[in-house]
């Protein structure tokens, strides 16, 4: 037994297993050629950022376009930080955006696949079994330094080109056998460091999938690998999980670019294959003229909960995300009005090297144009649950009569140009709220040629003739009946040849029993408003409408 293996033995005498028990326990996947393993290895330290939910994204649909395995993973090995529900509220924000995980930590909290455990302060043993053996292949040693030796040397490398534990600074690097076991002997606590096999001379280049080949400085640093307490850091554990849970494909922050020599250093001193890095540019959004990061402190949107909040459909998220992924979305998406986002081919290739641009008002105009597709059922379903949580009186009215809530939510629908005025649930109370007595408040406001004299003169006649029962022809055709007796045309087109010959046209009529019975000058569909309000509330509405204009005439 040479030293390093005395001393593999000195330091982790509990381990037994080798590195082969689970290369055999975590067997490569049996997927199709070109299937992809992605993950999302979120730590319980706060929300789910809308960056982090781009990657995860990103993730997830090159997993599935690939026939591949999306997985979560939770990497907690940094307990002083870890936020008490934090998995949950992740998870559930990623089953809110229709991102169910094919293995991995579920959204209920239980684990699913072969590949577990899922949450990294329980695969202690695995990072130790393979601590040891990078010990024994001479690739870690033990370090005593304390905190304020480490002090010292970052003092000594103010001026240094090169920071961190190495050469001449890294005083435990090459101490002999019976002096570490000496320091142990006496008491003192230590952690493993990686005993880096690079040189300050060489450089490395790796390909990103994103950015191209990258060439870099070969890693020198002698890293920590196992903190005092034998859980390990997140560099050490990153590789380890990603290649015994077979991953393939690592997308993250630009930011991690920095790590990645260190990383295919652990990957080959451990004897692995590197998983393919996708490195995208932080999501940027305008600001006074200028562009600066989403801030978590400054913007609302920052948040993935604030979307859920909200009552963005999964689908409209989802629809806009892509925009921002692959810069040729838009166009297939015009190509492919009725197909499913899944069938879109995305590529890495397609995605921007400088990063996107978050834009909440192209955001709304997706959702608005994803919500103008669904049916009255779909709509009326999908803000019925998220009315349930975040406005019980929308719910409420729902549960009062829901045909009549579908019917409400179906004017101007399912026909082909529908009308485009939600943008997320959260806008349907405000949508809607004239067709309920409980939440209509009635405004007078009136625009065009209607003034208070002829919308007196109309309502006082409309209220004679109204009949709810009427089909649209037959409704329209009393609309037009009142034109003649206020001095007003049915004809449009006649107003604006001679508008001096009249008060106003068939649409000033309209707008005038329009704000009567909704306040409002713009409405979907009058005939489909009037006949779901039915006689008696029409009736009501009007005449109090009436009594209003009197007063101001």
């Amino acid at each position: 037994m040479n030293d390093f293996q005395k001393l593999a033995e000195l330091l982790f005498p509990n381990i037994t297993k080798t590195p082969d028990d689970y290369e055999k326990l975590y067997p490569p996947r049996n997927l199709k050629e070109g299937a992809r393993v992605t993950r999302l290895a979120p730590s319980p330290t706060g929300f789910l950022h809308f960056g982090h939910l781009y990657a995860c994204t990103i993730s997830y649909r090159s997993a599935k376009s690939t026939d591949g395995v999306f997985f979560v993973r939770i990497e907690d090995t940094d307990q002083k930080r870890k936020v008490e529900g934090a998995v949950e509220i992740m998870l559930e924000s990623l089953a809110a955006f229709g991102i169910i995980p094919d293995e991995g930590v579920m959204p209920d909290g239980s684990q699913k696949g072969a590949y577990g455990p899922y949450i990294q302060t329980e695969r202690k043993e695995i990072y130790q079994t393979y601590a040891k053996h990078l010990v024994e292949q001479g690739f870690a040693y033990p370090c005593f330094c304390t905190e304020e030796e480490l002090d010292d040397i970052r003092a000594a490398q103010e001026s240094e080109d090169i920071k961190g534990y190495y050469g001449k600074y890294a005083k435990c690097r090459n101490l002999s056998y019976d002096e570490i076991k000496a320091n142990i002997d006496a008491g003192m606590t230590w952690t493993l460091r990686l005993r880096s096999p690079g040189d300050v001379n060489n450089r490395i280049t790796f390909d990103d999938m994103i950015k191209g080949k990258i060439e870099m400085a070969e890693n020198v640093i002698d890293v920590v690998l196992l903190k005092t307490n034998g859980i390990p850091t997140y560099h050490f554990a990153h590789v380890i999980d990603d290649h015994l849970m077979r991953t393939t494909h690592v997308t993250r922050g630009d930011e991690w670019i920095a790590s990645v020599p260190l990383h295919l250093q652990l990957f080959r001193c451990l004897g692995f294959k590197p998983v393919k890095y996708i490195h995208f540019a932080t999501i940027m959004k305008e600001d006074n003229g200028g562009k600066r990061k989403i801030s978590k402190r400054k913007d609302p949107e920052a948040a993935s909960t604030y979307y859920i909040s909200e009552g963005y459909p999964a689908a409209s998220f989802n629809e806009y995300v892509m925009t921002l992924m692959n810069s040729n979305f838009e166009d297939w998406r015009r190509v492919n009005r009725d197909a499913d986002i899944s069938a879109f081919p995305f590529s890495f290739k397609k995605m921007s090297v400088s990063g996107a641009l978050f834009d909440m008002a192209k955001l709304n105009d997706v959702s608005k144009n994803v919500i103008s597709a669904m049916n009255a059922d779909e709509v009326f379903s999908l803000s019925y649950e998220w009315a349930k949580k975040y406005n019980p009186q929308l719910a409420s009215l729902y549960e009062k009569d829901k045909a009549y809530a579908t019917a409400v939510l179906n004017i101007d629908r399912e026909n082909k140009k529908p009308r485009k005025d939600i943008a997320k649930w959260s806008d349907i109370p405000n949508y809607i709220s004239y067709m309920y007595d409980e939440t209509f408040t009635p405004c007078y406001e009136l625009n065009g040629n209607a003034t208070p004299e002829l919308a007196a003169e109309v309502l006082e006649k409309y209220i004679d003739i109204v009949n709810t029962e009427d089909d649209k022809e037959t409704w329209f055709e009393r609309i037009k009946s009142l034109c003649a007796p206020c001095g007003c045309t049915p004809n449009v087109k006649e107003y604006k040849q001679n508008p001096d010959a009249f008060r106003g046209h068939v649409g000033d009529v309209s707008t005038v029993i329009r704000v009567a019975l909704t306040g409002r000058t713009n409405t979907p569909d009058l005939f489909a408003i009037t006949a779901l309000l039915g006689e008696e509330k029409t009736k009501q509405r009007l005449k109090a409408a009436l009594e209003y204009y009197k007063e101001e005439k």
